[in-house]
């Protein structure tokens, strides 16, 4: 349980509702995703925005290929986005699509405030443009002739076109720069925008477009639709209710703390979305951060070259949490790093396998072997130079996480609990434990001083490789609420009873097996049509007196344990304050019993009692259910058993 003290925003762009889905698609929402569940462990209360942007000329063109309307479409399409990032383990809290009807509101609000105040006008545009990147270049922006951002051709384009005066800006923008430099993340990145588009002078923005009709409706023109670039930047302000009598998260959340995505559309973010801003009278963001791109053979990963690489066969083969390191270690954070599989292969070996899954396998072991599973915990856990040179290791690692996730660094912010990793490797070289057997006090003190940076290593993971470090911090026993960053200290009392070897964290990979795997599997994953979701008919409406039928008492879970035979199912014994009541529930595919002991939940107490493979159930726990996911109902703050809930 944490208590929130602050809030925090971060975001991703709206990813285009077309193409293929490569390994390079995840690298953004990956990172937004580590430092918004670091964040969740310092407390805050964070809002994470990820979504679909679902128009454009793109859109109705494939649309029309398929002989389907866009809105099937992209209804089809939207199902394969929740799918990625459920398979990567993103915990995003908020998703937008801008078909949505809030989010259209809100996009001809302002655009028709942009029109009355005189920052929108109407004219005709004649240039370049890119249909799959939805961009409008110069000639000189060109490289050899075609888009500079996809390397595909760009068809001269002539229509009567609303315009946003971009140029009225250009002043105001330089000024905000300067005076704020971390607004930009990268210095680089603010160089290359001036020099690219600042010094012959910003031009004035076309916002929408005629010659199709698949887009946002300008209201007052409806054989316009608003440019996709604007539609789509207006997201981080619909998804939290501005303009709309529901503005509370608008209220809270905004200016967004960060604002992360790849290089190749920064130009709209620094400059498009900031003047916008500013015309609106609206906070600009705090920071943006442009990651690069990653390459194969030097070249950006992507389906116009066939290297993108499919991340459902990296995810089924290795696990989420291998992927996920490789992006995190190698990726391109600050600038563009390349993916080729045998670097893939050698970096789940060598750090996943040999490090990480090695330290936490002798550990457990060792405990095992020497003591049956059960250590003493010591008062002093440092007697020596070993002993302190390990500590200091483990206590400096949340704080020097915490500077490089603030900072973006972070290759080097996992780099620091991997630290961790290798001072306890190197710590049982040191020690020699199998040769202590004689001396069971200092044996003991070893194999605790290793659970404790095991422990470290778990809590601090949860941000970045979340599975592994549940089964770091399943196999020491560690409850749910104490998997604290402020627990990552010596004065923490763990309870080392019952410690036994577990399922190898990751197994070592075959390299040349692997490579032939890769060279024949890789695959480009399209967006294929899905079936839409079902949306569930609402329950009817009940009267008062139906729902106080219903008793809900809190209760505290003082036994827990698997049901034999039954995958499912964990057999929980509840203390409800004057009795305690058996009760089993199919919950054993997100907790383990471990998990769940001394947890307070709510119970329905008043429920007929079940048998359920030969067990009398006398009750139900409650809880809520999202994306295959799911999430135990319990009080705020501690409450005695039997406490009436209503």
């Amino acid at each position: 349980e944490v208590t929130m003290n602050k809030n925090f925003f971060i975001t991703t762009p709206i990813y285009y509702a077309s193409g293929d889905l490569h390994l390079g698609h995840c690298c953004t929402t990956v990172y937004a995703d580590v430092i918004a569940r670091f964040k969740r462990l310092e407390g805050y209360n964070v809002k994470f925005l990820t979504g679909a942007d679902e128009h454009g000329q793109k859109v109705e063109d494939n649309a029309k290929k398929l002989g389907i309307s866009p809105q099937e479409f992209v209804d089809s399409l939207d199902v394969k986005f929740k799918d990625i990032w459920n398979l990567l383990n993103i915990s995003y809290t908020d998703y937008i699509r801008t078909t949505d009807e809030k989010h259209v509101k809100t996009v001809q609000n302002i655009f028709t405030k942009l029109y009355e105040q005189g920052d929108i006008y109407k004219g005709e545009y004649e240039g370049l443009y890119c249909v799959p990147c939805e961009s409008f270049f110069t000639p000189s922006q060109l490289v050899d002739g075609k888009c500079p951002d996809c390397g595909r051709e760009v068809k001269t384009t002539k229509e009567e076109a609303y315009f946003f005066r971009l140029s009225k800006y250009q002043s105001r923008l330089i000024e905000y720069y300067n005076t704020h430099p971390d607004f930009i993340r990268l210095e680089s990145t603010k160089k290359e925008m001036i020099n690219s588009f600042f010094k012959t002078g910003l031009q004035d923005l076309c916002v929408s477009r005629s010659s199709f009709s698949w887009g946002v409706k300008v209201p007052f023109d409806e054989k316009h639709v608003v440019y996709v670039w604007v539609d789509a930047l207006i997201n981080y302000l619909s998804a939290l209710g501005y303009s709309t009598q529901n503005n509370q998260d608008f209220v809270n959340f905004w200016p967004a703390d960060l604002q992360l995505m790849a290089k190749e559309i920064v130009r709209f973010h620094v400059i498009v979305w900031p003047a916008l801003l500013m015309s609106l009278n609206i906070p600009l963001p705090k920071q943006i951060h442009a990651h690069g791109w990653l390459t194969m053979a030097g070249k950006k990963m992507g389906k116009s070259l066939g290297n993108g690489f499919n991340p459902y066969v990296l995810t089924k083969r290795y696990g989420v949490d291998a992927v996920r390191y490789f992006i995190l270690h190698d990726g391109p954070i600050m600038g563009d790093a390349p993916y080729d599989n045998e670097s893939f292969i050698k970096r789940i070996n060598s750090d996943l396998c040999n490090e990480l899954g090695n330290l936490q396998s002798r550990t457990l072991a060792m405990i095992e072997q020497y003591f049956n599973g059960n250590l003493t915990l010591e008062e002093n856990l440092i007697q020596n130079e070993f002993d302190k040179d390990l500590w200091q290791t483990i206590l400096n690692a949340p704080e020097s996480v915490k500077k490089y996730i603030n900072s973006i660094d972070l290759n080097l912010a996992i780099g620091e609990v991997w630290k961790i990793v290798r001072r306890a490797n190197k710590y049982i070289d040191e020690t020699t434990p199998w040769k202590l057997k004689e001396d069971q006090p200092r044996l003991n003190l070893v194999l605790t001083n290793l659970c404790y940076s095991l422990f470290a290593v778990g809590v601090l993971l949860q941000a970045f490789l979340p599975n592994v470090a549940d089964k770091i911090l399943n196999s020491l026993h560690v409850s749910l609420k104490d998997r604290k960053l402020e627990n990552i200290n010596s004065n923490f009392n763990l309870n080392l009873t019952n410690i036994s070897k577990t399922q190898n964290l990751f197994n070592r990979l075959d390299v040349k097996t692997e490579l032939e795997f890769l060279l024949t599997d890789k695959g480009e994953t399209k967006l294929e049509a899905k079936p839409k979701e079902v949306k569930e008919e609402p329950k009817p409406e009940i009267e008062f007196s139906d729902f106080s039928k219903i008793e809900l008492k809190v209760g505290k879970i003082i036994k827990s344990e698997k049901v034999e035979n039954a995958d499912k199912l964990l057999k929980f014994s509840v203390d409800l304050g004057n009795e305690v009541r058996t009760i089993v529930s199919g919950v054993a595919n997100y907790y383990t019993p471990e998990q769940m002991l001394n947890q307070s939940v709510v119970v329905v107490t008043n429920l007929k009692p079940k048998k359920i493979r030969g067990i009398e159930s006398h009750g139900m726990i409650i809880y809520a259910e999202s994306d295959k996911t799911i999430c135990f109902v319990t009080p705020s703050k501690d409450m005695p058993s039997g406490s009436g809930v209503y």
